[in-house]
């Protein structure tokens, strides 16, 4: 395996070069159309959702004149691929198929896929799985030109990395065991056993919406959801995206309703390029306006809510962003 040396560690390079063309016709109104084959099994049939064939096949496709002399993009272009820090390891994410190692599947997978078919006109991306801790050092010595990474949006974040968006908003949810039928969201929890993780915003957050509700807390999320499935708790409220892992490798529990709270994730950017910033929310634009957005959410995080498919929050509309 490949390393790269970041300023503050190693960080071992998994090379997803998804080579594959894809059959992709026409395109969204202002794009042009991607030429190619069979359609890349990497995220456009595989992973938690699948489904995600026509999504590719229509995928926007920047003009040439967008790609300026001389930027980010026209950089990306010539290299061929673009290079991308996100997780391995996170279910509905960013995760890797075990029996097929060149497949990572998930909301900020197949988002990255769909940003490399705008720039390059094929899903070509190289993964270089970040730890927290080093997200700002990958973008600012150039070792990846953005971040998939749950990376909220903050201003002091922002004093180090630029942040196109925000395009998902997580936050605060309710889990429910998969029977339940009478809970649909924070509202209903006044009275009820409500499951929180030590240490987490919800131990806070909760009282404050629901004062009568009784609050019990554990150490670590899987002592958390056993306690939910033994019935120990009428709920369990954590984070949306670590709820919708949780229910989508265990069956015996459900997401319900959206996040109460608001934590907006960014794409991460080099500090400073306003060019490439511009052209990724211009590109964000145009996928929550076609619809493709909102498929990738229901084949993704969406098989393991019962909510709807969320509104995107408006880009720029946060501190940092």
């Amino acid at each position: 395996m490949h390393v790269v040396n970041s300023p503050s560690r190693q960080i071992p390079l998994v090379a997803l070069l998804v080579t594959s063309a894809l059959a992709l016709s026409a395109c969204s109104s202002g794009s042009a159309g991607v030429p190619g084959a069979a359609p890349s099994p990497s995220g456009a049939t595989s992973g938690a959702g699948g489904g995600l064939a026509s999504v590719y096949a229509n995928a926007p496709v920047a003009a040439v004149a967008d790609l300026l002399p001389g930027s980010t993009m026209e950089k990306i272009k010539k290299r061929g691929k673009l290079i991308v820090a996100e997780a391995l390891d996170a279910p509905l994410l960013s995760q890797q198929d075990p029996t097929n190692p060149a497949n990572v599947d998930g909301f900020d997978a197949d988002l990255a896929k769909m940003l490399a078919i705008y720039i390059l006109g094929k899903p070509n991306v190289e993964i270089v799985p970040p730890a927290s801790e080093t997200r700002e050092a990958l973008l600012g010595n150039g070792t990846v030109d953005v971040v998939f990474n749950t990376y909220t949006i903050t201003v002091e974040r922002a004093a180090q990395v630029d942040f196109a968006g925000p395009y998902f908003a997580s936050g605060l949810a309710v889990a429910v065991k998969a029977d339940n039928t009478a809970i649909h969201g924070i509202s209903d929890l006044g009275g009820k056993t409500v499951i929180v993780g030590a240490n987490t915003p919800a131990v806070t957050e909760v009282p404050k919406q629901q004062p009568t509700a009784t609050i019990i807390s554990f150490g670590t999320d899987p002592e958390a959801v056993q306690a939910l499935t033994q019935g120990r708790g009428d709920a369990y409220v954590q984070d949306f995206t670590l709820l919708a892992s949780d229910a989508a490798s265990n069956k015996a529990i459900k997401v319900v309703g959206q996040p109460f709270t608001t934590e907006p994730y960014g794409i991460g950017l080099k500090h400073g390029d306003t060019q490439f910033k511009t052209f990724v929310n211009g590109w964000l634009k145009k996928i929550e306006a076609d619809g493709s957005w909102a498929k990738i959410w229901t084949a993704t995080l969406g098989t393991a809510v019962t909510s709807s498919v969320p509104t995107p929050p408006a880009i720029g509309s946060v501190p940092g962003s």
